[in-house]
Parts: C-alpha cells; sequence; structure tokens
C-alpha cells in the first residue's frame, strides 16, 4: 500500500489513513499505519520511531498525525489529553434529526469482549477529575462521558450530511452517539445501518461536491463503506509552537 503523506517535518508527520487499515494491531501479517510508517522511515534511513498518539476505527478513513521523536510525541498526546486538538468529520446517515444542529452528551460503557460501546441511559452524577474528565465504573466496565457538536450540511435523496466536532475521543464514539440520536451512519453495520435500502443489495446515494452540496443524482454503493471520515485536524506543532490546520476530502464515491 503507497503512503499517502500529507505534510512532514523533522518531528510529525499527517498522512491520510485509508478505511480498513488499522491504526495498530498485533495481529501478524496485518498492515497497520503504525508498521507502514516505520518501514517507511526505515527506506529514507531514519530511526523508525513513530508515536502514536490518536487512533481511528479501523473502517474509518481519515487525516491523523504522528510523532518522529519522542518530544513530540510528548507535546502532541499533551494537547490530546488536555482537549487541544481540534477534531472535525463528515458523517452520512439516511436519517435527519429533529434538530439540525446540536450538542450530543451522553455516557458510554464499553463491552471489552463484544468490543462493543452502548449508551447508559440513566443519568450518572460523575465525580469531576482535577483533568476535567468524568468517569465512574458499573462493575468491571468504566463509564466515560462522551461529547460532540453536530450539524447537518447537506440533505437529499433521504441522506444527511453532518459536519461533526469531537470534543471527548471515546470509542466508536461518532458512531454510538449518532445512532443513539437515531441517526446510524450509512455503512455502520455495528451500530444499525438499514440493511433494506442501504445493505447487501445496495444503497442508493446523493452526490455531494466538496461545498456539500448534493445534487440529485443517484449511484449504487456496496453497502459495506461505513461514511465517516475525520477530514481535518487542528493542532499546535509541538516544537515550533506553530498553529497547525489540515484537511483532506473524503475519497468516498459520493464525494467524487
Amino acid at each position: 500500500m503507497n503512503l499517502e503523506i500529507i505534510h512532514e517535518d523533522n518531528d510529525i508527520i499527517l498522512c491520510r489513513k485509508p478505511a480498513g487499515i488499522a491504526t495498530q494491531t498485533k495481529r501478524l501479517g496485518q498492515q497497520d499505519m503504525e508498521s507502514l510508517l516505520k518501514n517507511y522511515r526505515a527506506k529514507k534511513g531514519e530511526t523508525p520511531y513513530i508515536g502514536v498518539v490518536h487512533r481511528l476505527d479501523q473502517p474509518v478513513e481519515g487525516i491523523m498525525v504522528f510523532a518522529k521523536n519522542q518530544k513530540a510525541a510528548a507535546g502532541l498526546s499533551k494537547q490530546i489529553q488536555q482537549r487541544m486538538i481540534g477534531k472535525h468529520y463528515y458523517a452520512m446517515s439516511a436519517s435527519m434529526p429533529v434538530e439540525k444542529e446540536g450538542v450530543l452528551e451522553n455516557y458510554l460503557v464499553t463491552d471489552k469482549k463484544s468490543n462493543y460501546t452502548s449508551v447508559v441511559d440513566t443519568q450518572i452524577p460523575l465525580p469531576d477529575r482535577r483533568d476535567g474528565r468524568q468517569e465512574a465504573r458499573i462493575g468491571n466496565s468504566d463509564i466515560k462521558k462522551a461529547v460532540l457538536e453536530y450539524k447537518v450540511i447537506a440533505q437529499k435523496e433521504g441522506l444527511t450530511l453532518f459536519d461533526i466536532l469531537l470534543h471527548t475521543g471515546r470509542q466508536h464514539q461518532i458512531r454510538v452517539q449518532m445512532a443513539h440520536m437515531g441517526c446510524p451512519l450509512v455503512g455502520d453495520e455495528k451500530y444499525g445501518c438499514e440493511e433494506d435500502r442501504y445493505g447487501e443489495n445496495g444503497k442508493a446515494v446523493a452526490e455531494v461536491s466538496a461545498s456539500g452540496q448534493m445534487d440529485s443524482k443517484t449511484r449504487r454503493g456496496d453497502g459495506k463503506t461505513l461514511l465517516l471520515c475525520s477530514y481535518r485536524l487542528e493542532f499546535v506543532h509541538p516544537t515550533t509552537g506553530k498553529k497547525m490546520d489540515f484537511s483532506i476530502q473524503p475519497k468516498w464515491e459520493i464525494f467524487g
């Protein structure tokens, strides 16, 4: 697989993670972004260090930043912990929310055996930790507060395109919170994509331009692509202190 490098300097590498490639994996023989980037650096004669400071789910496409040394990794990790990195996503659903924009706040719990995250419906008072995070436990499971902002930016042919700003980085957070709101993402078999129109038999998809405008033309998809993309990252360079802002366009058929 050829890496798509968006930016590289002495301290960081930004690249596009294709859908279907893991950020990290312990499975032998399976490609992941960490090993691909280590090999990339080794071929250039560099020390093959890669600091993984954030992750994207394997089926999710998007822009990612990696550190090339431990100092840069520490600086980026601190920004992640302090929620200083702007993470923007495009998401597509076959449903329309009641409100076209808003903030979703939920408490999530993950079953580690099934790798499935659920919303805890009961409002649980959680103590504020010194770092500002809110966490509790039910049995052996952690409950964590999840927050995101969403805005509808286009709607056509029964499909809705969302722009999402992620405030917390919980496992499968966007997929779970959007499904809980009644807007599961197209192609998300795990969290409730409708199969009658958008499943194995194909789906009607409206084309979307870079401006977010949909036209009336439809295409058929394979029903398997998860339409969620991390399209923009904002952060401060860990060495220079310069504000960095990078964007990509999803490689979805509907953006073609």
